[in-house]
């Protein structure tokens, strides 16, 4: 399960299409990024417990604190250009004391720029609410 964690990492953050997302309040970076799915290799995404789809999209977030991963609460919704809201629904993937990831999926009907809302509460912290837009492409 550890070697599939890694090779998820590697695989979201090696993407060359993806810049470094982040929100820093005070002590937290919340660092964030959207994708299609079918980017992952398919055993990486059913190791995470993901759809591995041509129409499903990922959402992961993850929260450090002084660079070290620290527990959060993480809830939020996307919203296409019509104002449809989704909710997500986010798990957490935990690989020992290293790194802790929150991972949602959400629909992708069509290339467009995706709305993402999302609250983020580290366990001794206050929450975060923030917004960001992700252009998405469903994969061909």
């Amino acid at each position: 399960m550890k070697r599939a964690l890694i090779c998820l990492l590697v695989a979201l953050f090696a993407l060359p299409a993806f810049a470094e997302r982040k929100h820093s309040v005070g002590e937290y970076d919340i660092h964030y990024i959207a994708f299609n799915s079918s980017f992952l290799q398919p055993d990486v995404a059913a190791a995470a417990g993901l759809v591995r789809s041509k129409a499903q999209g990922v959402v992961n977030v993850s929260v450090l604190k002084s660079g070290k991963p620290v527990p959060a609460l993480v809830s939020g919704t996307v919203k296409n250009l019509l104002g449809q809201d989704r909710t997500l629904t986010f798990k957490q993937l935990k690989e020992s004391n290293e790194a802790i990831y929150y991972l949602a999926q959400f629909p992708i009907d069509s290339q467009e720029t995706l709305r993402f809302s999302l609250t983020v509460q580290p366990m001794d912290a206050e929450p975060v609410t923030f917004d960001f837009n992700q252009e998405i492409y469903p994969d061909e």
